[in-house]
């Protein structure tokens, strides 16, 4: 069975993340959505990789029944670096967009590989990603993709496990430094099991393809894969796959162009703890995930003055800080509740000015620039540098943005 025409401004695939990810295990979720395994087959076959063979079967995993693709080559992990796999990538006669994807996703691991390491891009040598098996798991990412052609790619927060892997370079700490360079700006956890959960290749598939992590989008699933991992666990050790069609929810935010999602709301009242606390209490729970974090003055029975304490936050965050709120503050008691919450499309863009870079926050209703607001660190950072006031450096980019 293959999927057919979703290719709609209301598609949307969800990635849930619950035990990690991997290349195979993203294959396999995507392949067991319905994607036409022939296809994708005689796509991986215009690469000019001859040395593996790939399996692909139904299995089941601690109950859960899903695809579980294994590629299995007899190279020893040859040390590639970026031209050479770009080569490789050229002499395909694959479309030119999934050249370009399969690239750009590689060029982005030698860069975390770079960091590291402390070298270019292109003095890299890929030891474990350089061998054909994760290039047929990276390129064959690319070709699933564009097959499904989805509108928008969310996924859940990453749970990447903890402990130490075995690799090329020894025994390292989980997540691995490579996975844990391409995961900047995206949320993580650790989950109660051990291990590796979310592997290098995954992660670089998150970096590439996913614009926004949290909780499972409104709409109406259509269609559900499993894509199985090779680790026995306690835990199921599949990654979830979800195509969401959001056309007959919300239309009017739709049309109006604006996003859409929930939050938790955590509150506690407060009337016996030291008031200099309460800067340490809002810094622990920004730490912890909170999307927002306020104090309101309130009047407690008996005419006891007292301070609500308010927390924002993803609803898969709720229970570590309901537990920072009941460890670092005097209360007794948590309430949370969830919310529905219409917002603007933001986006963080680098704007050069005369008087330095910075960088601002776009808010959007569509493709209309509703406001675009300077992030306050970095006109400090203006002003220190030109020596003026605070509110000077304000008038002065925005006399620059209304010139």
């Amino acid at each position: 069975m293959s999927i057919i025409n979703t290719s709609t401004e209301k598609t949307i695939l969800y990635l849930d993340c619950f035990s990690g990810i991997s290349g195979d295990m993203f294959l396999g979720a995507m392949i067991d959505l319905g994607l036409d395994q022939e296809e994708f087959l005689k796509q991986l076959r215009l690469l000019p990789l001859t040395d593996y063979e790939i399996k692909i079967q139904k299995s089941i995993k601690n109950g859960i029944t899903g695809t579980d693709v294994t590629v299995n080559t007899h190279e020893h992990h040859p040390h590639r670096g970026l031209k050479e796999i770009y080569e490789i990538i050229d002499k395909s006669e694959l479309a030119q967009n999934v050249k370009q994807k399969s690239k750009e996703a590689f060029y982005k691991l030698a860069e975390a590989e770079g960091k590291i390491h402390g070298k270019s891009p292109y003095e890299i040598h890929f030891h474990e990603v350089g061998a054909v098996d994760s290039i047929v798991d990276i390129v064959g990412a690319c070709i699933l993709m564009d097959m499904l052609k989805p509108c928008r790619v969310f996924a859940s927060s990453i749970n990447v496990g903890y402990g130490t892997v075995k690799c090329a370079h020894g025994t390292l700490p989980v997540p691995a430094p490579a996975a844990l360079e391409l995961l900047k700006g995206i949320p993580i956890y650790s989950g109660d099991e051990p291990g590796e959960f979310t592997t290098p290749t995954g992660a670089l598939i998150l970096n590439t393809f996913v614009e926004k992590f949290g909780t499972m989008p409104a709409g109406i699933p259509e269609k559900i894969g499993y894509g199985l991992g090779k680790a026995q666990r306690k835990s199921p050790n599949v990654l979830r796959t979800v195509l969401i069609n959001s056309s007959d929810i919300s239309e009017d935010t739709h049309k109006a162009g604006l996003d859409h999602d929930k939050v938790a709301i955590l509150e506690a009242n407060v009337d016996d703890m030291n008031p200099e606390l309460y800067d340490h209490v809002m810094e622990r729970l920004f730490h912890k995930g909170a999307l927002d974090v306020f104090f309101t003055p309130v009047i407690m029975k008996k005419s006891r003055p007292a301070v609500k304490i308010t927390c924002l936050c993803p609803p898969d965050k709720k229970q570590y800080l309901i537990e920072t709120l009941l460890r670092e503050t005097t209360t007794l008691g948590v309430r949370e509740l969830e919310a529905g919450r219409v917002k603007l499309f933001r986006v963080i863009e680098k704007v050069t000015t005369p008087f330095g870079d910075i960088r601002v926050k776009v808010a959007k209703i569509g493709n209309e620039v509703v406001r675009v607001t300077p992030e306050y660190e970095d006109m400090k950072m203006l002003a220190n540098k030109n020596n003026i006031s605070l509110l000077k450096a304000y008038d002065l980019v925005n006399h620059f943005w209304t010139k």
